[in-house]
């Protein structure tokens, strides 16, 4: 009994010192940020009427932009939320593959935002997901013209 004891207490341990060293692995001294991480996202179209679009269906596509100035990332794999006055709404809507469409009956400009759970230095802890703008995500937004 006192070997099983010992042989799970090694194996968490281990395990322990295992997760401590791989949370510190990916971020350098001084708080930088690694040339891997995403640093924003940028969608195309900025600015869409969905009346110039067949069936009011606008495309939209995400480009990520990384701190190694030479990486970017198209498309860049991102959640897709449609917004008004920074919460998300259903006026608009956006597929997972940034097609976003407006509903029957909306009106007006609409906020389409392709986000990404920020990493690196400072967001270990970050609890704050908001998908309509800050909390702890690296999101770019684009406008949608709703007739």
């Amino acid at each position: 009994m006192a070997k099983l004891r010992f042989t799970l207490s090694f194996f968490a341990l281990l395990a322990a010192a295992s997760v401590a060293l791989s949370c510190g692995a990916s971020q350098q001294p001084g708080g930088a940020r690694q040339p891997g991480s995403l640093q924003s996202i940028a969608l195309s179209p900025a600015n869409a009427d969905a009346r110039s679009f067949p069936d009011g269906e606008v495309p939209f596509t995400a480009t990520g932009h990384y701190v190694d100035p030479s990486r970017t990332v198209t498309p860049q794999p991102a959640n897709w939320v449609a917004c008004q006055k920074g919460l998300p709404t259903t006026d608009a809507s956006v597929s997972s593959a940034g097609i976003a469409t407006c509903a029957s009956g909306a009106i007006g400009a609409y906020s389409i935002n392709a986000w990404t759970i920020a990493t690196g230095p400072g967001t270990t802890n970050c609890t704050a997901i908001t998908a309509c703008g800050g909390g702890c995500t690296v999101e770019g937004t684009a406008q949608l013209i709703c007739p």
